[in-house]
């Protein structure tokens, strides 16, 4: 049961979304990020708008954030790509 929690939480986002995270650590206000990788219960992500009081603090995490997936909004979801087709599928 507790698989299937995991796997709807970690569904419910995908790589490219850009979302509004809370400040926390150094950083002082919420920012804005889009989406690099996708942990258990947490994401990997770029940060891409921020105030420019923790411009700072921003450069020294190289622009990287991981941030709890319960503490996030997604503002923009990435487009799903649809699964190529192969040459196996095709009729002659």
């Amino acid at each position: 049961m507790a698989d299937e929690e995991e796997e709807s939480k970690a569904s419910k986002y995908h790589i490219g979304d850009v979302l509004l995270a809370p400040a926390y650590g150094n950083l002082e206000k919420p920012f804005t990020g889009q989406v690099e990788k996708i942990y258990e219960n947490a994401l990997l992500v770029e940060i891409t708008e921020n105030d420019p009081a923790d411009q700072p603090t921003v450069n020294e995490m190289n622009h990287r954030a991981i941030v709890r997936m319960d503490e996030i909004e997604v503002i923009q979801q990435a487009p799903v790509l649809e699964p190529e087709k192969t040459d196996d599928n095709i009729e002659e």
